[in-house]
């Protein structure tokens, strides 16, 4: 019993693995054209049915058998025959064919039967196709790729030869593609027979940049065309869309280092891709087939097709494990599907492995999962360079590649412009060449070019312009359109790197930095004046001067006849003299003004302290502006004063006087022209209105209209700072109104470019730039001598600004002594009024009073020098005579006394009758005491 139920279980697993098992034999299909009869996509398709039949581990209980059928190519009729005929005899699939038109057939019919159609070729419908699967890289991919490639050559003009409309509609989205807004695009369909005429036209019309699609048997046609126009330079580049560019000969090309890149899926480089060669080679020994295999390079398309098949043999590995495979039994008559083709064909769409033509991952039919490798042709043969995956991009990685100097003989069209000291012509008559010309830029050039590796034949531009765009018209032209045209490599000289310039060419790292300024004629010196010993102080000072010296002589007479301690006797011996004097009077005030002014000094001296104040900040005041003067007059007395009608260039836009102008065409009129400062918008105006007499055509004439004065010619200060160490005529107004730098110039996507930064970065680094600038700007023996003057050396006029403050301590010293001079009055007034001592008949005078007197006689500007002093008693006058009148005071015919009797009212005249040593003492003169005597007797009394 338990024997006997061990063999029924085992009997039942039998039946089990028989139900899910896979038929020993699984029919395959394969259609192709005649073309491809014997080749290498034929022998790849067997070699993989040989292999997976050779491999147990795939299907070790099934094997493959193919069922190979060939058509005429465009001949779908009898396509359509041959696939039916081959889904009556029961295949699982079928494969091919590689023709659009004739593969569009037969994948209807497999669509119509659901029977797996396995294709290897370029599909251009977008539409998906449910028993699709197609191993070639989706064209959109592909376009992607192309434009990446483009995109990292910088290329903005392009050419594109295609060979049908097939081709037009492959590269349509190239074309339309919005990243290729700024990339001018020229389409030309061609055949081997027009091949030479399309080239033609492409190099009349200077493109360099080439794209080619042609059928793969038409392609050394298309190497010939290149080869007999002379198109095989290091000019020109051509990306091919073909994946087997290592299978064409290229030995013609390889040496003139012409720019040949393409893609290629199958890595020959690979050691299992290698061994599936060798073994395939191997194989077809022992078939002996007629197919020539190269065992070195396999065709895309026959990797296509041997990864096809590896494809369905894994899908239906995976079908195994879960359903059970029926034979198919339909046919074109019934149009009825076969049940297991859907299972099918979605376990071989989940297929992920690497196959020879790299990883392969598929969705909804399409492969979406590959590696492009980027070959480009170097001088021995055709290297990887980088590679492309789809989301990832192109990523070189030899850039070298692309630029190799060290192995270049090739010699590049140099354009530039003659201007010194950059590019000069030699003296020499016996020189032809490169030997005619030599300056800063020809040895830069020399250097770099040894540097990098190349050889150069030096051009003069045609219009002698670096290049400005018109704008009316929107055309460069100079040195700009040259390379633009690609009529030119290189372009070497004073060319500035702007943004304008920089969108349409391209630019090395600057050699040089600098900026504009403004080129002016040394001004004239100043001719001496007869009164030039005044310029050490301004004309305000100077009448601020004047105005302190009234102010203070004024001060000074008033003060002293205000402050009682001016006032003395001037005969001290006689102590009972009641005449004071004064000696400022008005006269003798400005006296000793101008006596301390000029550092003289005078004779009288200020007794009071108020008049001491007003003195001594007087000579505070004279010791700093004499002091001031002489020390600015020697300063302009060594200094060279110069008339320089502008200083900077705000000046020069305030003025109309002095034209100015800069050089027709370059990078500093694009600066004014383009320039939102409203300084340089104005002076862009001006110039605009003037135009074109503002302008010259060249360095030489703008200087030279500088030398006949009256212009200003805005230039770059480096040849700025070269023409005004050999002209001491010259020089520079104010300092840079910008920055920016000299670069040398290249066309767009010129591979010369980065070496050629990279050398010039060298040569600063090393010091070999700065010392060929100080060779031709300096070290040539044709440098001016002269004394630089900077505007520091320059002697000013000392203003308000300098010495003003002495003025302010000035009346703050004058106002101070008018208040010790008021407090001088008032304190003496005061005294006298309480020590004086009158009369009992004589009415009290007040304090008020006392001072309403004195200030009346101070304030008589024309009053005398004299006044009588204080009233005293005196033993031997009579009470009534208080006053006596002196010399200055007596009219010179003084009246009259009348012939009656005086009147009496209580005051009587005291005089000195016969004793006339009381006169004597007063200082009365002679003729004064006659008039004096009475002329009646009068009885007269002293009052003891």
């Amino acid at each position: 019993m338990l024997w006997g139920s061990w063999g029924a279980a085992l009997g039942l697993a039998g039946l089990l693995a028989v139900a899910v098992a896979l038929p020993p034999v699984v029919k395959i299909g394969a259609i192709f054209t005649e073309d491809q009869r014997n080749s290498a996509t034929e022998l790849a398709f067997k070699y993989a049915v040989y292999k997976i039949n050779k491999d147990k581990t795939l299907l070790p209980y099934t094997s493959l058998v193919y069922d190979i059928q060939y058509v005429p190519r465009d001949d779908s009729f009898h396509a359509s025959k041959k696939a039916c005929n081959q889904v009556q005899h029961g295949v699982h699939a079928v494969f091919g064919p590689s023709d659009p038109l004739l593969g569009a057939h037969i994948h209807s019919i497999c669509d119509a039967l659901d029977i797996p159609h396995l294709e290897a070729r370029l599909d251009l419908d977008t539409d998906i196709r449910e028993f699709s699967i197609n191993l070639h890289p989706a064209q959109h991919l592909l376009n992607t790729a192309f434009q990446d490639v483009m995109a990292f050559l910088n290329w903005t003009k392009v050419a594109i030869i295609y060979e049908e409309d097939y081709g037009l509609i492959k590269l349509r989205e190239l074309v339309r593609s919005p990243h290729n807004g700024d990339l001018e695009i020229h389409l030309r369909q061609a055949d081997p027979e027009s091949y030479r005429a399309v080239l033609k036209e492409i190099k009349s019309k200077e493109i360099h940049n080439i794209v080619i699609d042609t059928k793969p048997s038409n392609m050394q046609h298309f190497l010939k065309g290149i080869l007999q126009l002379q198109m095989n330079d290091y000019k020109y580049h051509y990306l091919f869309t073909t994946f087997d560019m290592e299978t064409f000969d290229l030995e013609d090309f390889k040496y003139n280092f012409v720019n040949m890149t393409a893609f290629r899926v199958v890595d020959v480089t690979d050691l299992s891709v290698q061994e599936v060669l060798r073994d395939m080679a191997r194989f077809q020994a022992n078939i002996n087939a007629d197919s020539k295999l190269n065992s070195t390079y396999l065709q895309a398309e026959a990797a296509l097709i041997y990864d096809s098949v590896f494809v369905f043999a894994i899908g239906l590995q995976t079908l195994e494990q879960s359903h059970t495979l029926k034979l198919s039994n339909v046919s074109c008559d019934k149009e009825q599907p076969w049940l297991e083709g859907l299972s099918l064909i979605n376990y071989i769409n989940a297929v992920e492995f690497k196959g020879l033509s790299g990883p392969i991952e598929f969705k909804e039919g399409r492969r979406i999962q590959f590696k492009l490798d980027l070959l480009k042709l170097k001088q021995h043969a055709l290297v990887k360079v980088g590679e492309w995956r789809p989301g990832a991009g192109v990523n070189i990685t030899d850039r070298a590649a692309f630029f190799d100097p060290g192995t270049m003989n090739v010699t590049l069209v140099v354009t530039t412009i003659l201007e010194q000291p950059y590019v000069m012509l030699k003296t020499q008559t016996n020189v032809v060449g490169n030997e005619r010309y030599e300056g800063f830029c020809i040895d830069l050039l020399r250097e770099i070019a040894s540097m990098v590796g190349f050889e150069y034949r030096i051009v003069l531009v045609p219009d002698s312009k670096y290049g400005v765009i018109d704008l009316e018209t929107g055309e460069w032209n100079g040195i700009v359109r040259q390379l633009m045209d690609k009529k030119a490599d290189l372009a070497v000289g004073s060319m500035t790197i702007n943004y304008a310039r920089e969108s349409v060419i391209d630019f090395t790292k600057p050699f040089m930095n600098l900026g504009i300024s403004i080129l002016f004629k040394v001004p004239t010196s100043q001719q001496a004046r007869l009164f030039s010993f005044m310029n050490p102080l301004a004309m305000d000072i100077w009448m601020y001067v004047f105005s302190a010296y009234v102010l203070v002589s004024i001060t000074m007479f008033v003060v002293a006849r205000f402050s009682p301690y001016e006032w003395h006797n001037p005969h001290p011996c006689d102590m009972e003299n009641e005449l004071v004097e004064n000696q400022f009077s008005l006269a003798n005030s400005f006296w000793f003004t101008i006596g301390t002014l000029m550092q003289q000094g005078s004779d009288l001296n200020p007794k009071a302290t108020s008049t001491r104040i007003v003195g001594g900040i007087w000579w505070f005041f004279t010791l700093i502006i004499i002091s001031s003067y002489t020390a600015n007059l020697a300063a302009f007395l060594t200094v060279e004063r110069m008339i320089t009608p502008i200083e900077n260039a705000e000046d020069l836009a305030g003025q109309t006087e002095i034209p100015y102008g800069t050089l027709e065409s370059g990078s500093t009129m694009t600066f004014f022209r383009d320039s939102m400062i409203e300084t340089y918008k104005k002076m862009w105006r001006f110039m605009e209105n003037r135009k074109p007499s503002v302008f010259v055509p060249t360095y030489e004439e703008g200087i030279q209209r500088v030398l006949e004065g009256n212009y200003a010619f805005l230039m770059e200060s480096t040849m700025l700072d070269y023409t005004v160490q050999r002209d001491c005529n010259l020089t520079q107004i104010g300092g840079l109104l910008d920055s920016k730098g000299y670069g040398i110039a290249t066309p767009m996507g010129s591979p010369w470019r980065d070496k050629i930064s990279l050398a010039i970065l060298e040569l600063q680094e090393k010091g070999e730039i700065q010392m060929l600038y100080d060779k031709w700007w300096k070290n040539t023996g044709e440098t001016c001598s002269r004394n630089e003057k900077g505007k520091e050396s320059k002697a000013n006029s000392l203003g308000v600004d300098n010495i003003g403050g002495v003025f302010v301590v000035l009346l703050c010293g004058l106002a101070f002594a008018v208040i010790i001079a008021i407090c001088e009055f008032c304190y003496n007034s005061k005294k006298n009024a309480l020590t004086e001592k009158r009369p009992a008949s004589a009415p009290h005078q007040s304090l008020c009073s006392e001072m309403g007197g004195e200030l009346c006689f101070a304030l008589r500007c024309r009053g005398s020098r004299q006044r009588p002093a204080l009233r005293r008693q005196c033993s031997k006058c009579l009470p009534g005579a208080t006053y006596v009148p002196a010399m200055l005071d007596i009219p010179p015919h003084p009246p009259q006394p009348p012939s009656r009797p005086p009147p009496t009212n209580g005051l009587s005249v005291h005089v000195c009758p016969e004793d006339t040593s009381l006169c004597d003492r007063m200082m009365i003169p002679l003729e004064l005491q006659h008039h004096m005597q009475p002329q009646h007797p009068i009885h007269q009394q002293m009052d003891n």
